[in-house]
């Protein structure tokens, strides 16, 4: 086993490892002590803490930091590993998932980010708002994916209901309700659309879809690849391509995230959310989306009307 392989295992062990001690500390914990706020917004207590958040403000970006952004459950851990396969193609960079969602951990993990070797792949489900000031003072490029919201709340309930540091749903019909009122983990998705609207042009943003991801990736692969200047060959291209497939990444998901892979890597399917809603409900999301999206540059990209009717 090469040096590089070595460590590669510590880290995946060290993260599996950190999963297992959350887990077992999930175990004696109520839904309402798994959730805190912070700033108007709930987070996962045992994943975040407010030490951590004003930690977090003060983080040192590099210019040539990967930052993802996304709503929970758009395709985060996807192209986390999109970007991992990339690096690793280019420079032999191996992953470092213990450290990737830049809003998880204690605070002591900035300090740790400061001795990692750049490019340093990071994501986070923040508000635009909230992202670390310093990302926008080095002109750090920022990768937004989007999901259409029907897909991304039945895919959010199934993954809180599955992941057991999570608060649970007894029914859809309860989460649905929180979700329309933004009052779930991580807030409102279409406040957190909103505020990702308001930069959509912004020259270091490069903003896909996880339905054109699913639909042509070698394609969507070659625009990430051109955004941050990677010079992949074709042929790096299409091994990165077989590798990032949801089928491949749910097949190792049981080697990368443990016994909670098939919780991060599910279905990955669009319109699985036609399993779930009732025509109701879609009226009632259908009136959320035209009271916030219709209408917005953001909300073109979603493709709302093809991806979200019955």
């Amino acid at each position: 086993m090469s040096g590089s392989e070595k460590q590669n295992m510590t880290n995946l062990e060290k993260f599996q490892a950190e999963m297992k001690r959350i887990v077992e500390q999930a175990n004696n914990m109520t839904p309402e002590e798994m959730q805190f706020s912070y700033k108007g917004v709930l987070y996962p207590s045992l994943l975040c803490s407010e030490a951590s958040f004003q930690a977090m403000e003060s983080f040192e970006a590099r210019e040539d930091d990967v930052l993802i952004i996304t709503y929970p459950k758009c395709g985060t851990n996807w192209t986390i590993q999109i970007l991992h396969q990339m690096l690793f193609l280019l420079h032999n960079k191996e992953p470092t998932l213990d450290q990737a969602m830049l809003e998880f951990g204690k605070p002591e993990k900035y300090e740790d980010l400061k001795q990692k070797p750049s490019p340093r792949v990071l994501s986070s489900h923040v508000t635009y708002e909230n992202i670390p000031k310093s990302f926008f003072e080095k002109k750090t490029k920022i990768l937004i994916i989007l999901r259409n919201p029907k897909d991304a709340a039945v895919s959010y309930y199934h993954f809180t209901n599955n992941n057991p540091v999570l608060p649970s749903y007894s029914s859809w019909d309860l989460f649905f309700k929180d979700f329309l009122a933004g009052e779930v983990i991580y807030g409102s998705y279409f406040d957190h659309a909103l505020g990702l609207e308001k930069h959509i042009d912004d020259e270091n943003i490069l903003v896909l879809t996880f339905e054109d991801m699913k639909a042509d990736l070698p394609a969507e692969l070659r625009k990430i690849n051109d955004f941050y200047g990677l010079n992949l060959t074709d042929e790096q291209i299409q091994i990165v391509e077989e590798k990032s497939t949801f089928k491949s990444m749910k097949e190792k998901s049981g080697d990368t995230h443990g016994k909670l892979g098939n919780v991060f890597f599910r279905k990955g399917e669009i319109g699985d959310w036609k399993s779930l809603f009732t025509e109701e409900q879609s009226k009632e999301l259908d009136a959320k989306f035209e009271k916030y999206l219709a209408g917005t540059k953001l909300g073109e990209k979603i493709n709302y009307h093809k991806y979200c009717t019955f």
